[in-house]
């Protein structure tokens, strides 16, 4: 029979495994004692000593995992300590309790919370905290809520582009008719242009539900650029935006897809020309060079030199605690914005090799650079 002098040895011999598990660094007791979610560990003897401090405890805590003599109880947050009073005062412990740390150095976890005692129901019994952190449970749960509507979305989309490209058969055949009466050659190849690439845009929603690849082809770059321009040409009149081309790119052909290429930089024009008030200045530049980082050479082909795109603007830039969630689904600071230009921007060229990044200072405009895998 268990004597009760020994029982806190008994509980501490099941709880060493997992703490060994945790190494001392990133934890590890999630996967055994809390599930998905980062969960610590803390002891306090009948001398009222933090004997243990697992890494992780100490992570929520803010603290460092510390050496040597430990602290005293009284080094605790008040939360725990009057955790700890009143398990030994009730002998039978507390049970998984929700609960909010105030810390020192600023911060509120979530936690859940659970005390042990060890010994007999005295006012210095030995207790064991298991602390389980809910701050990661709320993001998981954000990013849960984020997906669902992204397959919403989908869904929606489908619906509704299985509608559109039924009435664009008709409408495209009646264009063809009015279009072949044009005198205006350039007017009429830009309109057919188009029409091709809304049905190219309302294909892929309808294969959104399980996406085919890009239709890729040989591509001048200078060319998709220029036609994304003549597509905002009259935003840019209308807020008399002043637009400086420099396509320094000796060579500017690649693989990829056309329409889903001039779909992202349409995108990233439209942003810039909103973001300006008049008077102000686009530039878009081209350049071409080596790959120059790891993650370049990772996206694109190693040895291969790299497109790199430039689309600048004078406008009311971006707010540094916006830039982390900039190209994240459904985030927008736009009234009536969707949130999801970027998102399917970055999603395109990453889906071309290439990578894309952005800097920016309030007050002073924003700077969006793509690089590119070319074929020369």
């Amino acid at each position: 029979m268990v004597q009760g002098a020994s029982r806190p040895a008994l509980i501490m011999s099941s709880i060493r495994p997992a703490i060994r598990a945790e190494g001392g660094g990133r934890s590890n007791l999630g996967v055994g004692l809390c599930g998905p979610f980062e969960c610590g560990i803390i002891f306090v003897n009948s001398r009222d000593e933090v004997a243990l401090v697992t890494a992780a405890a100490a992570h929520m805590l803010g603290q460092k995992v510390r050496r040597g003599k430990p602290q005293t109880l009284k080094a605790l947050p008040a939360t725990l300590q009057l955790a700890v009073a009143e398990a030994r005062a009730g002998r039978r412990g507390i049970r998984e309790r929700q609960t909010t740390l105030a810390l020192p150095a600023g911060g509120a976890p979530s936690l859940r919370l659970s005390v042990l005692p060890l010994g007999p129901g005295t006012s210095h019994a030995p207790v064991a905290l298991l602390l389980q952190n809910l701050t990661a449970a709320a993001r998981a749960e954000h990013k849960l809520r984020q997906l669902d509507r992204l397959a919403s979305v989908g869904t929606f989309s489908a619906g509704m582009a299985h509608e559109i490209k039924n009435a664009l058969v008709v409408g495209r055949t009646f264009f063809d008719l009015l279009l072949e009466k044009h005198q205006d050659a350039d007017l009429v190849g830009l309109a057919r242009r188009e029409l091709s690439r809304i049905d190219s845009l309302v294909s892929q929603m309808l294969r959104f539900a399980s996406p085919g690849k890009p239709a890729i082809a040989n591509v001048r770059l200078h060319e998709v650029l220029n036609h994304a321009l003549r597509l905002v040409e009259a935003e840019l009149q209308y807020r008399t935006i002043r637009l400086e081309r420099a396509f320094a790119a000796p060579s500017d052909l690649l693989r990829g897809d056309e329409y889903q290429l001039e779909q992202a930089f349409v995108n990233l024009l439209l942003n810039a020309v909103e973001a300006m008030g008049p008077n102000g200045q686009l530039t878009i530049a081209t350049q071409a060079g080596p790959v120059g980082s790891r993650r370049g050479a990772a996206r694109g082909l190693p040895g291969r030199t790299q497109l790199r795109v430039t689309i600048q603007d004078t406008g009311i830039g971006i707010p540094p605690e916006d830039r982390a969630r900039l190209f994240g689904p459904f985030f927008t600071t736009k009234t009536g914005g969707t949130g999801l230009g970027l998102f399917v921007t970055r999603r395109i060229i990453r889906e071309h090799g290439g990578a894309i990044s952005v800097k920016s200072k309030p007050g002073q405009g924003t700077a969006f650079q793509i690089l590119l895998p070319t074929l020369e």
